[in-house]
């Protein structure tokens, strides 16, 4: 999946990152200083941002945590515990920044900056994705905290960002349907592929691996002995799918093996042939 471009999410709380009036500083201080010597608010928040502009993301996360640690009442205790979350994700420490937004939610429920913390969260799952051949309950996890942003902030600048993350997610999950149906095949173990595939009809029918999840339908039904199953299949792609290799490839199928082909299933389009560029015919 792609990653976030993470200056695009620090303008988007570039608001709650104004430093603080004054100019104090921890300098050079080594991380011990950091997180255990008392600082007033003005030079911590101000150190923290200071580390953030440089892109010294992860020391800019303990910052803000001491804000919040030693000024917990200080209104810009719930800036820098925002800033915090931001801090980890940009330093790749999705866990921590999901344990900072959540806390942020979870104090500031109302907050107007809450929206954007709830995307953090799903931004931080989102960016764990991996490939279809992993595990993919982060990638479940994404799809839920991004299904919440669009849910309680449908009008808020990140809901869009999060409709097109859910098909991107949408399409990833049914991809490793699709992986484990066909490893399924492989094995010739029919019945468990066509749980698989149908389960990317059922549950992903509009994203880009509905048609080859009908092809192999059609397969595993052949294989079977369901040769209705495997026309209703075909009839189906044919319908939805009618100039794709996938019907080619299940009309071929039919022919070969279940010939009453029905009404439903016309013979598909042929393929044109391409000409050449500058040439006559």
């Amino acid at each position: 999946m792609p990653k976030f471009h993470r200056s695009l999410a620090l303008v988007a709380i570039v608001a709650a990152a104004l430093p603080l009036a004054g100019c104090g500083t921890l300098g050079t201080r080594n991380r011990g200083d950091t997180r255990y010597v008392a600082r007033d608010v003005n030079t911590l928040y101000n150190a923290g941002f200071q580390r953030l502009q440089q892109r010294n993301y992860a020391q800019a996360a303990l910052i803000f945590d001491e804000v919040e640690r030693q000024h917990p009442y200080s209104v810009w205790a719930r800036r820098a515990q925002l800033m915090s979350a931001f801090s980890y994700y940009a330093a790749g420490d999705h866990t921590k920044s999901i344990d900072s937004a959540r806390r942020f939610l979870s104090i500031h429920p109302g907050n107007r900056d809450a929206p954007y913390a709830l995307y953090l969260v799903a931004l931080n799952y989102y960016e764990q994705i991996r490939d279809v051949t992993r595990d993919q309950n982060i990638t479940r996890q994404a799809l839920d905290a991004l299904g919440e942003v669009i849910r309680r902030y449908p009008n808020s600048p990140y809901a869009d960002d999060a409709r097109l993350k859910v098909d991107l997610v949408r399409d990833h999950l049914a991809g490793k349907e699709m992986e484990i149906g066909r490893f399924y095949q492989r094995r010739g173990e029919w019945l468990a592929s066509t749980m698989r595939f149908r389960r990317v009809i059922d549950d992903y029918q509009t994203t880009s691996h509905a048609p080859e999840a009908l092809m192999r339908l059609t397969e595993s039904y052949l294989a079977l002995g369901v040769p209705a199953e495997a026309r209703r299949s075909a009839a189906v792609l044919s319908a939805n799918y009618p100039n794709t290799d996938w019907y080619r490839r299940a009309y071929d199928l039919i022919q070969r093996h279940a010939p009453n082909i029905t009404p439903d299933t016309p013979a598909p389009t042929p393929a044109q042939p391409t000409t050449p560029s500058g040439g006559s015919r």
